[in-house]
């Protein structure tokens, strides 16, 4: 017997098996094609549904604190301590940053010496110096009543010629000294009324005192840097011993409030924002976590470089993780739509056009169907008239099939 081996080698040398793999081959071929012509070439095609769709402007974008607030020195000065660190809540009023305050202590100091001597002063213009000047301006009259009396009496007796006339010089002389005194005492009580000069230039030195010490308090002040809000600290370019300048940038404070979010937008999207549209954003650091934000600002203006519009998101309760500056992509939703009929974007030829149609299968035919369509989605558009539930639609990048094909096709639901 012939080995096993030599039998398999003789059958395949044979001519007639080899016109036998041939003919099997071509019948093969045949038979697929007769079957693709008896039942259409086989196709994937996507349902034509009913469904809910939204309309979504993507973007990417930023967040943002309502305000950041610049913490500066408002003069020249040494920094003595900083009681607080990057990254830490504030409350307002809480000290920032100490300067060098010894220089401001000693002119308050001085300030609140002068104040206390100007106004000594003044006490004693008002208790002491204007009752001794009544007092004086009484005893003047007094005394000038008396001269008057003696000056009379002594011009009656020397008209009776009891007296010379030197006596009588002398009786004028004395009345007219005294009559002196009396106006100087009474130009003293004037001054020192509270409409008098001196009282004047005393309470204007009492008012200029108190300027000063304010002055110098306010120098004081500024060398104890306050938050001047509630919030978080969120840079800080100081260190304790530096020599800070007037004006320039020490702390970053970002206040608190409303969390947002801002992103720059295509301009050719604007006529589809209003302000309330709802979004969902992610942060690219935390992908798998949404959260709301709604449109509370859009930009009157238009970026003429980049042919954008700047729009602002307020997320009402914003994740824990969420920090200033974060890289965030949001989904803004500008329409939607409840139970409309929907096919999938990649179905639709001619999008642009005036009659944008699809290749719908119908009796195991493709033809090509004008439709209206509505709101465009992400990945599905709104089909208002032309197409019916149930139907199917053949996607565009089947280039292969064209209209009036027979086919088989394979109805995948559109999600």
């Amino acid at each position: 017997m012939l080995p096993k081996q030599a039998v398999l080698s003789k059958i395949t040398q044979h001519p007639w098996f080899k016109i036998s793999i041939v003919v099997l081959l071509v019948a093969t071929i045949i038979l697929y094609l007769l079957r693709n012509l008896l039942l259409g070439s086989p196709v994937e095609a996507y349902a034509v549904t009913l469904s809910d769709l939204s309309q979504t402007v993507v973007a990417s974008g930023r967040v943002m604190t309502p305000q950041r607030i610049t913490i500066a020195a408002e003069s020249t000065g040494r920094v003595n301590a900083i009681p607080v660190i990057e990254g830490q809540t504030v409350k307002r009023g809480q000290l920032l940053i100490q300067l060098n305050d010894q220089d401001a202590r000693a002119s308050v100091a001085q300030a609140t010496a002068t104040l206390a001597q100007a106004q000594a002063k003044l006490r004693q213009l008002k208790e002491v110096n204007l009752p001794d000047a009544s007092q004086n301006l009484q005893q003047a009259l007094a005394n000038a009543e008396q001269a008057k009396k003696q000056y009379e009496r002594t011009r009656d007796l020397q008209a009776r010629g009891f007296i010379s006339q030197a006596q009588l010089d002398e009786a004028k002389r004395n009345y007219d000294v005294i009559n002196s005194q009396v106006r100087a005492a009474r130009l003293q009580v004037e001054t020192n009324r509270p409409s008098g000069s001196d009282l004047a230039v005393a309470t204007a030195a009492v008012a200029q005192a108190n300027a000063s010490l304010h002055l110098a308090q306010v120098k004081l002040n500024e060398d104890a840097i306050l938050a001047p809000a509630d919030g978080t600290l969120i840079s800080r370019s100081v260190e304790s011993g530096d020599i800070v300048q007037a004006g320039k940038e020490l702390m970053v404070l970002a206040a608190d409030g409303e969390t947002q979010i801002t992103v720059q937008l295509d301009e050719k999207n604007l006529a589809k924002l209003a302000l309330g549209q709802k979004a969902l954003a992610s942060a690219d650091a935390y992908a798998d976590q949404r959260f709301d934000a709604v449109v509370s600002y859009i930009n009157p203006g238009i970026d003429a470089t980049r042919g954008a519009v700047e729009v602002k998101m307020t997320v009402p309760h914003p994740p824990a993780y969420l920090r200033q500056d974060m890289t965030v992509s949001v989904d803004i939703e500008t329409a939607h739509r409840s139970n409309v009929l929907v096919i999938p974007t990649g179905a639709l030829h001619d999008a642009s056009s005036t009659e944008p149609w699809v290749l719908v299968v119908r009796n195991h035919h493709t033809v090509k169907q004008v439709v209206k369509i509505g709101l465009r989605g992400d990945d599905h558009i709104e089909v208002l008239s032309g197409l019916k539930a149930g139907e199917a639609v053949i996607l565009t990048a089947v280039g292969t099939i064209k209209a009036d094909m027979h086919v088989r096709p394979h109805i995948i639901a559109t999600k």
